[in-house]
């Protein structure tokens, strides 16, 4: 082989081992930035991952914020309507939060079943629900029905 010609392959090989070593190191570092979404009936059959950084989402159970007098820590419950998910939290509330509202907590869960959140995001408007809640929601309110056409009891609605 021609010296120049092995030169070239030399420092074509040299790109190529580079360019993949970038891929890889890229990769590696952006795996733990992968939040992935589960709902509460999800989270609650155990199919979500504990330790690992996960979303959850669905509506504010009605009666369920508890919140400390001498901290910001406040656990309440977040629902799909089929299960729900005891979450906890401390820093500031988003203003929109409330009882009943849209809400996308992002935590890790504890092995007790608990899910510690870093952030809580809520519906910034009254037409506004994150996909993942909706696509929830949605597929919640379909499994209740079909239980309830199953025992006869399904009104239509």
């Amino acid at each position: 082989m021609h010296p120049l010609r092995k030169q070239r392959l030399g420092i074509v090989v040299f790109i190529l081992l580079a360019s993949a070593a970038a891929a890889a190191f890229l990769g590696y570092a952006l795996r733990e930035n992968i939040n992935l979404f589960y709902p509460p009936a999800e989270i609650a059959a155990g199919k979500a991952p504990q330790g690992k950084k996960i979303r959850a989402g669905g509506m504010v159970e009605e009666g369920s914020v508890q919140r400390a007098t001498d901290s910001l820590k406040v656990r309440f419950r977040v629902t799909d309507y089929s299960a729900s998910v005891e979450v906890a939290y401390e820093g500031i509330l988003p203003d929109l939060f409330a009882e009943g509202e849209g809400v996308v907590v992002t935590g890790r869960l504890a092995e007790d079943g608990v899910f510690y959140a870093d952030d809580v995001l809520a519906k910034h408007d009254e037409k506004y629900m994150p996909p993942e809640v909706s696509a929830a929601l949605e597929q919640s309110a379909e499994s209740r029905n079909n239980e309830a056409a199953g025992r006869g009891e399904y009104d239509g609605t």
